[in-house]
């Protein structure tokens, strides 16, 4: 192959007509006078098409390599949640930036362009309310840097207000494994200190409250609470976080996805949700913050990222953002403010993690005695294809759809016994930890 620094010149090598023959020697040309303005014409490419031109093209240093797609193997199916587990950064947003990344950006500026300003335009002194900057100047007060020492570094991480009495939400990752205080630093650089509540691994929420001693009455402002069940793939949405330490970064992008299962183990913890995916751009330190629909509410948390890197210190937005839905965060979050824990929604059913189908559905390895899923009548052996209409591709989808409901919720299940398909309604319970 070649590119486009490889096609021949005009008058390099052999002269041709048109129909390919060669063509009849060239007539001397005149030459201009050495003083006429005209003098340097024949030795200009854009006068003389005969004139020799050099593209001159400089390759990277070190072009990266190409990832090598796995042998194929015999009637194996590589679901879109197996390709996404290998994928998906997780700890995005949080990973001990070794202390020195979190502030270093934080700094202010001014105009750039000194005096008045260039033109004659009059300056917009407010941008209509449905325009992405007039949200951004509306969330951004709520929207919080999270700064947190873990070993012999600091996680850093976004948060969100959401009480007049300073209780803030992220991700339990950005705080997981920290000693002391967390220090959160709103989006005018003024900063206070926060305690830690308590969080869910498996969630990945947790919950921590601003000591509001010395700040103004009027600087916490909770955000918007939207509803994240409403959602169309299309909608418009915007990231805010502090994405590699740049504090109060705004993106803007649309929902790509619904409820897609998401699975992530960093730190040997498993974690499930039912996620919704965007393609705002979400990197490092973007982890915890707030994912806002069109009018300014908050309809999810940023936690993770899609990448085709292995490596987490070199993964970057291509993207492929996911986010957990509010309505399963708040209940989460409001669970742990008032118990201390966040229940977990379970069917009673443990899936088969061995089970492959090219058709997908998760296998049920075991269905609990007098649960849930045994009052409407599943069994061990049933492949459970569908909850509310949502597929199951792989086994860990079934925890992942089930853990977006309230415990108390009915779903109707689709699911397969032997050759004859079936459907059930289950009424979903908390778990007994």
């Amino acid at each position: 192959m070649t590119d486009g620094s490889a096609w021949r010149q005009p008058g390099h090598g052999a002269p041709t007509s048109h129909a390919g023959w060669p063509a009849p020697p060239a007539q001397p040309r005149p030459q201009p006078a050495p003083s006429s303005w005209w003098s340097d014409a024949l030795a200009d490419p854009w006068r003389d098409p005969d004139a020799q031109v050099v593209v001159v093209k400089t390759p990277a240093e070190e072009p990266p390599e190409l990832e090598k797609p796995p042998p194929p193997g015999p009637g194996t199916r590589v679901g879109i949640g197996l390709v996404l587990i290998v994928s998906i950064v997780t700890a995005l947003l949080a990973g001990a930036l070794g202390g020195t990344l979190g502030y270093v950006f934080a700094g202010g500026g001014g105009s750039v362009l000194g005096g008045g300003p260039l033109g004659s335009d009059p300056p917009l002194n407010g941008r209509p309310p449905e325009t992405v900057a007039a949200l951004a100047k509306k969330v951004l007060p709520s929207v919080v840097t999270i700064s947190m020492r873990v070993g012999s570094g600091t996680s850093l991480g976004s948060g969100f207000v959401v009480s007049n009495d300073g209780y803030v939400i992220t991700n339990n990752h950005v705080v997981q494994g920290g000693t002391g205080s967390a220090t959160v630093r709103f989006s005018d650089a003024s900063v206070a200190p926060a305690a830690v509540v308590g969080g869910d691994d498996e969630s990945d929420i947790a919950v921590l409250k601003i000591d509001t001693a010395g700040l103004a009455d009027d600087k916490l402002q909770p955000v918007e609470f939207g509803d994240s069940d409403q959602l169309q793939v299309g909608d418009p949405v915007v990231a805010v976080g502090a994405p590699l330490g740049l504090t109060s970064t705004v993106t803007f992008g649309v929902v790509s996805y619904l409820d897609r299962p998401i699975r992530t183990s960093e730190g040997g913890t498993a974690r499930y949700y039912s996620a919704i995916q965007t393609d705002a751009a979400v990197n490092q330190g973007n982890s915890g913050g707030p994912l806002f629909d069109g009018a300014g509410r908050v309809v999810g948390i940023n936690s993770v990222i899609g990448t085709l890197s292995e490596d987490q210190a070199t993964a970057g937005n291509v993207g492929l953002a996911f986010a957990i839905p509010i309505n399963h965060a708040r209940r989460v979050a409001q669970d742990v403010i008032n118990t201390g824990k966040a229940r977990r929604t379970v069917m009673g059913v443990s899936p088969d993690p061995t089970y492959r189908n090219p058709a997908g559905g998760a296998r049920l390895a075991s269905v609990e005695a007098n649960g849930p899923a045994a009052g409407a009548g599943l069994h061990a052996g049933d492949v459970i294809l569908a909850v509310n209409g949502k597929p199951v591709e792989e086994y860990w989808d079934l925890t992942a759809l089930v853990r977006k409901y309230a415990p108390g919720a009915v779903v109707e299940v689709q699911y397969l016994r032997g050759t004859s398909r079936e459907k059930t309604s289950v009424t979903l319970v908390a778990d007994a930890k």
